[in-house]
């Protein structure tokens, strides 16, 4: 099947002349989550803004569900619905009434049962009839989401979603967002909660500098790039590790009691039985264990320095 989105040799330069982005080329696949994450200033925000046609590209080609964003801009924006950062809305108006209007805009025809539907489905049916401005900082942002889904887009681009909203509305809004790729929507998303593209997203770019150093299936990522840690408890305390068991670069705590072996995920099997022989020759027994692996916001970091 082909990629949803497609971006080929994409740049931006502003007429300070700061370049924002770099020969950017990046695949997204029908029906996915993809995360993309960088830090502040890393062109993550340019990135969104040119595939939605906010920003205009300086170089290279955008491609949305078959349509070139500048040569078929109409048919390309209407595929896309965009959650911004920012909490713009009309403070004075009723929920139901903008997300109307938002449908309107892209020359949909009025249909009071979808607008209803989505809604629903993030649990704003009951402020239906509230003005923008009497509502939560959660509940606005449930309502940029509701108006990006207004006119029935394949692709959703999720900037922050969740910035300044609580946990459990958190876990709230991306159920809502499972249940949308459930349904068929591709869904980028950016965030600074790590955590959460660790949980939700399918794939991960990372993005510095302007430059995509890396796209990547989440589970193969942790598997290349996490390193995990075994503790072991030991019977007896050390006061040295036996030279036998140095090629493992073993860290001894203060105590003498705890072992630690950091190792790379794809040497587990052969490492660790190697260890635990290396300990049997050596006299050394331990009554516990336990592991740690890398989180993605280890590697992030990790990714991000080695670029830096």
């Amino acid at each position: 099947m082909p990629p949803i989105i497609t971006v080929s040799k994409l740049g931006k330069t502003y007429d300070t002349g700061f370049q924002a982005l770099k020969n950017i080329d990046l695949e997204i696949r029908r029906g996915e989550i993809f995360a993309l994450l960088g830090p502040n200033g890393a062109g993550k925000t340019t990135l969104i803004s040119i595939i939605c046609g906010i920003v205009n590209p300086s170089t290279g080609t955008v491609v949305a569900d078959g349509h070139d964003i500048i040569r078929d801009f109409r048919a390309a924006r209407a595929t896309i619905g965009l959650v911004p950062q920012e909490l713009t809305t009309d403070a004075f108006e009723t929920v139901f009434a903008t997300v109307s209007f938002s449908r309107g805009l892209f020359g949909k025809p009025a249909n009071p049962a979808y607008v209803e539907k989505v809604l629903k489905q993030l649990s704003l049916w009951d402020k239906k009839d509230s003005k923008i401005m009497t509502l939560s900082g959660g509940m606005k942002r449930r309502v940029l989401i509701a108006k990006a889904l207004s006119h029935e887009p394949r692709i959703l681009f999720l900037d922050e979603p969740t910035a300044g909203v609580d946990v459990q509305l958190r876990q709230e809004m991306w159920e809502v967002v499972r249940q949308l790729r459930n349904d068929g929507v591709t869904i980028i998303l950016t965030t600074h909660y790590i955590d959460e593209a660790e949980e939700m997203a399918d794939r991960i770019g990372v993005i510095s500098k302007g430059e995509i150093i890396l796209v990547e299936e989440k589970a193969e990522l942790m598997a290349k790039l996490g390193r995990k840690q075994l503790t072991l408890i030991l019977t007896q305390p050390l006061t040295t590790i036996p030279e036998a068991l140095a090629p493992f670069e073993l860290a001894l705590a203060p105590s003498g009691t705890e072992l630690t072996y950091t190792y790379d995920t794809r040497g587990e099997r052969t490492g660790i039985t190697a260890l635990l022989r290396g300990l049997s020759d050596s006299g050394i027994a331990f009554r516990d264990l336990q592991t740690k692996q890398s989180s993605l916001e280890e590697i992030f970091v990790s990714l991000v320095g080695e670029k830096a």
